[in-house]
C-alpha cells in the first residue's frame, strides 16, 4: 500500500458521459444546473458536454447552447470532448476551456465503430488535430487509449496491444514536439479487473516509467471500484468518474454499457483511506440526488442513499 497517492485529481465527466446516453431529452436548463452545482463541490474539472455528430448523440445536440448558458466559477474549469477536428473546432466558438487532446482505441473494431475509421486512418486524423492545435497554441494537455482492457466487438485486449498504441501516441506526440502530460487507460466498456488493471499500468510503466497515468472506469460489470483500488496501489492519482454514477457508451456494441466510477462513491473510499479529494462529500450526494431527480430514474451511486459515516461517528 505504499504507493499510495496523497492526494487525488477527480475529473468529473458525469454532465457529458451521463446525459449523451438518457433515451429522453434533458433540458439544456437542467444540464447548466448540474453543471453549476458540480463547480460548488470543490471539484476542479468538469467535462460539460461532446461536440459530435448530434444524429448519432442526440443528447448532445445542444452542446453549443449548454457551453454558452454555464456561469463559470474561478478555479474550475470547463471542458467538453470531441472526436475529430471538426468538433474541436465548434468547442471553440464556446466560452469552454479548450485543450488538446488526442486518442486512440486498442480494438480496431471499437476504432471503427465509435470513429469510423481504423487505427491507421484515425492516426491521420490525430495528427490534422495536432497540427491545428500547434498552428493555434492550443495545449495538448492528454492522450488516451480507449478499451484498453477489452471491447464487446473484439475480447479481451493484452496488455502488449495497450503498449503499442501508447507508443503510437507518443510517436505522434514526437513528431510535433510535443510533451504529454498524462496518459489515461480507459476501460470503455466494462471489461477490466484487478489483474487486468495491474498488467496494463505495468507493462506501460515498465517502458515508460515517467509517464504519468489516469484510469477511466467503467462499471458494467461491478468492478470499476476494486478496479480502482487496484490502480491507487499502484499510484495513479487521476480517475475520470461522473455523478451518481451516470453515463455509458453510445457505441459499446450493446445495451448494458454502465456509466463510470460513481464520483461521491469513489472520493468517499479516497477519503476513508486517507487520501485527500478536495472536495465536499454532503456537497456531492445532493448533486447525485440532483441528477437523478432530472433523469427521472434511479441511478447506481451509493452514497446518496447511505451517506458518509461522519454522522455515526458523532
Amino acid at each position: 500500500m505504499s504507493d499510495l497517492p496523497r492526494r487525488v485529481h477527480l475529473h468529473e465527466e458525469g454532465p457529458r458521459e451521463g446525459f449523451q446516453m438518457e433515451a429522453g431529452p434533458i433540458a439544456s436548463a437542467d444540464k447548466v444546473r448540474l453543471i453549476e452545482a458540480l463547480a460548488r463541490t470543490g471539484l476542479r474539472e468538469i467535462q460539460c458536454v461532446s461536440f459530435v455528430n448530434p444524429g448519432r448523440v442526440p443528447g448532445m445536440a445542444d452542446a453549443e447552447l449548454v457551453a454558452q448558458s454555464i456561469r463559470k466559477r474561478q478555479g474550475v474549469r470547463y471542458t467538453g470532448l470531441w472526436l475529430n477536428l471538426r468538433g474541436m473546432q465548434r468547442a471553440l466558438g464556446t466560452p469552454l476551456d479548450i485543450e488538446g487532446t488526442v486518442s486512440i482505441s486498442a480494438s480496431e473494431a471499437f476504432s471503427v465503430r465509435n470513429y469510423g475509421k481504423g487505427t491507421a486512418a484515425l492516426l491521420d486524423a490525430q495528427r490534422t488535430t495536432l497540427a491545428f492545435c500547434v498552428e493555434h497554441a492550443i495545449a495538448v494537455t492528454r492522450a488516451s487509449v480507449t478499451t484498453a482492457f477489452g471491447c464487446n466487438l473484439e475480447g479481451a485486449i493484452c496488455a502488449a496491444t495497450v503498449v503499442e498504441r501508447v507508443s503510437q501516441l507518443l510517436g505522434l506526440m514526437d513528431e510535433f514536439g510535443l510533451p504529454l502530460p498524462i496518459l489515461r487507460l480507459a476501460d470503455t466498456v466494462g471489461w477490466a479487473q484487478p489483474n487486468a488493471i495491474a498488467s496494463a499500468i505495468g507493462a506501460v510503466r515498465e517502458r515508460w516509467p515517467a509517464l504519468r497515468l489516469g484510469l477511466h472506469l467503467h462499471d458494467t460489470r461491478g468492478t470499476a471500484m476494486a478496479n480502482a483500488l487496484m490502480g491507487l496501489q499502484m499510484g495513479i492519482d487521476t480517475f475520470d468518474s461522473a455523478c451518481a454514477g451516470l453515463g455509458g457508451c453510445p457505441f459499446a456494441g450493446h445495451t448494458g454499457a454502465a456509466g463510470n466510477i460513481c464520483t461521491e462513491d469513489l472520493a468517499f473510499m479516497c477519503e476513508e483511506m486517507g487520501i485527500d479529494t478536495g472536495v465536499d462529500l454532503e456537497a456531492l450526494i445532493e448533486c447525485a440526488r440532483l441528477a437523478e431527480q432530472i433523469v427521472g430514474h434511479p441511478l447506481p451511486g451509493k452514497l446518496m442513499r447511505a451517506g458518509t459515516l461522519e454522522r455515526l461517528r458523532h
